[in-house]
């Protein structure tokens, strides 16, 4: 059985997101989708709130299940016998901090493989940070985001 990892902050979870989790639970036995908690980034969902959301957008999938996790993503790795980190990748700015990201983890924990996957064509531009801050300005984020997440932004800013 191959186990994979596919880490993020998941702020929001996007369509993009989406595509890659859908495209690796094709390819790999069992994902983890690991949501990163850091105290020390500031996020426009709490914890919570993403936990509940990418839950919920990955119930049809039985071989995906969603974890928050604050430690090195190797750390889980380590503690769940993962063999391959995948991360998504978009342009060459993308690549390039990914690479330095993955290099990282190899020194850390030798035994695990990093996989870049490009991004869907159609998802090119979704960037968590370019859809918070259309939503923020007012913009139509609902061909960027699942539904929910679209409803859960709207909430959030209305109450804000």
């Amino acid at each position: 059985m191959i186990r994979a990892l596919i880490p993020g902050s998941f702020d929001p979870p996007s369509n993009g997101h989406l595509n890659l989790i859908e495209r690796a639970s094709t390819l790999f036995d069992e994902i983890h989708v690991v949501i990163a908690v850091n105290r020390d980034k500031t996020c426009f969902f709490e914890t919570e709130e993403r936990y509940r959301l990418m839950t919920e957008l990955l119930t049809e999938y039985d071989n995906v299940s969603v974890h928050l996790w604050e430690k090195l993503i190797v750390d889980y790795a380590e503690k769940v016998g993962a063999q391959v980190i995948i991360r998504g990748v978009r342009a060459l700015a993308d690549f390039s901090y990914e690479f330095e990201l993955a290099m990282t983890n190899k020194g850390l924990l030798p035994g695990i493989e990093i996989l870049f996957m490009p991004t869907d064509p159609k998802y090119f531009v979704l960037r968590s940070s370019v859809i918070k801050e259309i939503a923020v300005l007012g913009g139509d984020v609902s061909n960027m985001v699942p539904k929910i997440v679209a409803l859960a932004l709207n909430r959030k800013l209305e109450g804000a």
